[in-house]
C-alpha cells in the first residue's frame, strides 16, 4: 500500500513524469516471486513470497534463512485445501496442477489459493557470517545450499590479500580491498550461474552474492535481468 501510495504521489509530490509508474499488469496469469534481505550491523532480515531462497554461509556451513513456498510443503498444503483448492502432481505438485509455488506476486487467477503473503526471518548476524546468498529456484532446482556455498568460498578466498598499509597509499589500499571483494562476490554470482545452466536447469536463473566483509554485492542473471531476487512464474 504504501508503494501504491508512493507512486501516486499520496505524499504531495507528483510523480507523473515517473517511469517507473505502478501499473495494472493486463494479464492475470502473470506472478513473480521475491526475495529480499536488510542486512544490519547487527541482523540480517529476510523476506520471501515464493520458491527463491536465501541461504547464509556461516562458520563454513551454507543455512537457509527461509523456506521455499512449495504446494507440497505441508502448512502451505493444509492452507489450500483449508480455501477450497487442490494439489495436483503434474510434473511435480502444482496448485490446481498449474503453478509449482504455493505463493506468489500475481497470477491472481489462482487466487485464494496462491497467496502474495511473504514470510520474514530476523537472524542475528555474527563475526563468523561469510556471505549471503539470494537465488530464484533455476539454480535451487539443480544446486545444493551446500554445493552453492562452496562456490561462493572458492571465489571469496581467491581475494588477494591486503598488502600492509602505507602512507599516503593506506587509503588506495582500502579501496582496492573493496574492489577486490565486490569482485569475488560478482565471479561467485556468474559461476553458480554458469553451473546450474551446466546442469541444464530450466528455469530463470538469478543470483545475488552479498559478502559481509566490506558488504559487497555480486549480481548474475539469465534469462531475466533483475535484481535482488524476482523470478516470474
Amino acid at each position: 500500500m504504501e508503494f501504491l501510495a508512493y507512486g501516486r504521489g499520496g505524499d504531495g509530490v507528483s510523480r507523473s513524469n515517473c517511469r517507473c509508474e505502478p501499473r495494472t499488469p493486463q494479464c492475470d496469469a502473470v506472478g513473480s516471486t521475491a526475495a529480499v534481505a536488510v542486512v544490519t550491523p547487527d541482523k540480517i532480515v529476510v523476506s520471501n513470497c515464493g520458491d527463491s531462497r536465501a541461504v547464509l554461509c556461516r562458520n563454513g556451513a551454507a543455512i537457509p534463512l527461509s523456506s521455499d513456498h512449495k504446494p507440497d510443503r505441508p502448512d502451505e498444503l493444509e492452507r489450500i485445501e483449508n480455501a477450497g483448492g487442490r494439489v495436483i502432481y503434474w510434473d511435480g505438485a502444482r496448485v490446481l496442477g498449474v503453478l509449482a509455488m504455493s505463493r506468489a506476486i500475481g497470477d491472481n487467477y489462482l487466487k485464494p489459493f496462491v497467496i502474495p503473503e511473504p514470510e520474514v526471518t530476523v537472524t542475528d548476524g555474527t563475526a563468523e557470517d561469510a556471505c549471503l546468498i539470494l537465488a530464484s529456484d533455476g539454480l535451487w532446482d539443480v544446486v545444493s545450499n551446500d554445493t552453492a556455498w562452496g562456490v561462493a568460498k572458492m571465489c571469496l578466498r581467491s581475494q588477494k590479500p591486503l598488502s600492509p598499509p602505507q602512507s599516503p597509499g593506506s587509503e588506495v589500499n582500502v579501496i582496492a580491498t573493496g574492489e577486490s571483494s565486490d569482485k569475488a562476490c560478482s565471479d561467485a554470482s556468474i559461476l553458480l550461474t554458469k553451473l546450474a545452466l551446466a546442469r541444464h536447469s530450466t528455469d530463470n536463473i538469478s543470483v545475488v552474492v552479498v559478502g559481509f566483509e566490506k558488504r559487497s554485492i555480486g549480481l548474475s542473471t539469465e534469462f531475466l535481468p533483475l535484481a535482488f531476487i524476482f523470478s516470474f512464474s
